[in-house]
């Protein structure tokens, strides 16, 4: 089972990568985690990313690209893996499939969890954290219902930020629901409901 998980920031698309990683133990591949482990480690990707990201740059493709192909030769990949956050555009996508091809592997399916962006925007408005614990709440919460610690809400929380990640979303990352649709591998999913009505969406459109 090898799937590209696709959604805008806030879709719920982390939920629902957990949910197969636990059930059918397959690696959870995300390009922010493997940066960090490739600059960690000191590969010779890994510093070449570095230069880009202590610039405040972003990382090349072909960097990027190199990174996730070796992730997926990892022991932890060969039964299967979820792709979070990669790729983020057609180009990616392309380069993509070139580097499965070249291990004799393909993309099985691109789910899309669909969420109005409104929905989006007031979900993620009314998130609230922990200080102490890290405990995601919500307004209602005034008070961490675990610790009893202060709940405040997070600078990228806020509206206006919340509406521009969701621009850069729509003018980078949509175009992928076309990319793949065009390849018949796109499964989109309804995302504004409960997360365990979502996950039997999701099985059922992967015949799993």
């Amino acid at each position: 089972m090898n799937i590209v998980l696709l959604g805008a920031p806030g879709a719920g698309k982390g939920t629902q990568a957990d949910k197969l990683i636990e059930e059918f133990g397959i690696a959870h591949i995300s390009t922010g985690d493997i940066l960090r482990a490739a600059v960690k480690a000191g590969t010779p990707l890994g510093l070449e990313a570095k230069k880009y990201m202590d610039a405040g740059d972003l990382v090349p493709d072909s960097v990027v690209i190199g990174l996730v192909k070796d992730r997926l030769q990892e022991p932890d990949a060969q039964k299967g893996f979820i792709l979070d956050g990669f790729p983020r555009t057609t180009v990616q996508a392309v380069a993509l499939d070139g580097a499965l091809s070249d291990m004799g592997r393909e993309i099985d399916a691109a789910v899309a969890i669909d969420v109005d962006f409104e929905v989006i925007v007031k979900r993620l408005t009314s998130r609230r954290m922990c200080r102490s614990c890290g405990h995601i709440g919500n307004v209602a919460d005034a008070s961490c219902p675990k610790c009893g610690g202060e709940m405040y809400q997070r600078d990228d929380d806020n509206e206006a930020t919340v509406r521009n990640r969701l621009d850069v979303y729509e003018k980078s990352t949509a175009p992928l629901i076309d990319y793949y649709k065009g390849k018949n591998l796109l499964k989109e999913i309804d995302g504004d409901r409960a997360p365990e009505d979502v996950y039997a969406s999701v099985k059922e459109a992967l015949g799993v």
